[in-house]
């Protein structure tokens, strides 16, 4: 099934944060090649500024940045000059060009002042794996002041420091697991000891613990976590049982939690059809109804190499 999955994705049309996305579940799963070459395809698409993979005019700051790691493997793995100096325009993007707050947050656009909760997971785990930890840090803790909403415990859509409020309060279910899924890999590339390590954690915990009472009977969830009128979806499912299923492989989060996430990877397994679409996850490209998407594609792919994982740790 995932090798369809597989296939699946890779013949779809990706914007920036999708390859990015693509690439990073073909290296978790041991896909070294593709992701090298996913990688390259990012940085022979980089703008002058350092964003990778830039097509179609985005604006988006932190999405060229979810290929990062997949670029650092490639430029490592390699040594192609052409890589090495790919990676390091985008890091100097990432940590001194790219539009930011005046408290040092990076903005998800180069207009408008905008943070989303999408950030949590293109940036971050970049950032850590380049070696700048505390940055990497840095940013999730402004993230996560600026879009907590401690009456449900789940983080909002999207907040303007333009106008000091939110542009969308809504606990996106994909959102949450934007952030679940990012923090998880910063977690495993901090330092032991990172100071921290233990708040990340910490967060990763909560969020699991808020979303978890709106898990659906069959193991999916609602696109708006707490809002049962709006439609049943499937990527957050993969989202979760991806973050549990590291979590507990690297010991801080209950085994307990293994139950919730076999539910949700059953519910997400049930939507693959004959050509290997995982159908019924927020849907590209508006993302506003179920559909399918390159994410969508790619979580599957992360969920199983991280269960897999799991199941070979024990």
């Amino acid at each position: 099934m995932t090798e369809r999955v597989k296939r699946a994705l890779l013949s779809m049309q990706r914007h920036n944060w999708e390859q990015g996305v693509a690439a990073q579940a073909f290296l978790e799963a041991g896909d070294k090649d593709i992701a090298i070459a996913m990688a390259h395809e990012g940085a022979y698409r980089q703008h002058d500024d350092g964003r990778c993979c830039h097509i179609a005019n985005s604006s988006a700051c932190t999405d060229p940045c979810a290929v990062g790691e997949a670029l650092i493997f490639a430029a490592e793995k390699t040594g192609d000059p052409f890589l090495i100096a790919a990676k390091d325009k985008l890091v100097h993007w990432a940590l001194h060009t790219a539009p930011r707050s005046t408290d040092g947050l990076v903005y998800h656009f180069d207009h408008g002042q905008m943070i989303w909760v999408d950030s949590m997971y293109m940036l971050p785990p970049f950032l850590a794996r380049a070696g700048a930890c505390d940055e990497a840090l840095r940013q999730l803790d402004g993230y996560w002041a600026r879009l907590y909403t401690p009456e449900n415990g789940l983080l909002a859509h999207q907040w303007s420091d333009e106008s000091h409020k939110f542009l969308r309060k809504a606990a996106w279910a994909v959102g949450n697991g934007w952030a679940m899924a990012g923090m998880a890999r910063v977690i495993t590339l901090l330092p032991e000891k990172h100071p921290g390590r233990t708040r990340l954690i910490h967060r990763v915990q909560q969020l699991i613990t808020a979303a978890l009472p709106y898990q659906m009977e069959d193991g999916a969830f609602h696109d708006v976590l707490d809002d049962p009128t709006t439609f049943r979806e499937v990527n957050f499912a993969q989202m979760l049982a991806y973050t549990i299923y590291r979590g507990i492989r690297e010991g801080y989060l209950d085994a307990n939690l293994l139950p919730y996430a076999e539910k949700a990877r059953a519910a997400a397994l049930a939507e693959v059809d004959c050509y290997g679409l995982v159908r019924n996850v927020c849907g590209a490209p508006t993302f506003d109804k179920p559909g399918v998407a390159p994410e969508g594609q790619a979580f599957h792919i992360l969920m199983e190499a991280a269960r897999n994982q799991l199941r070979t740790s024990n």
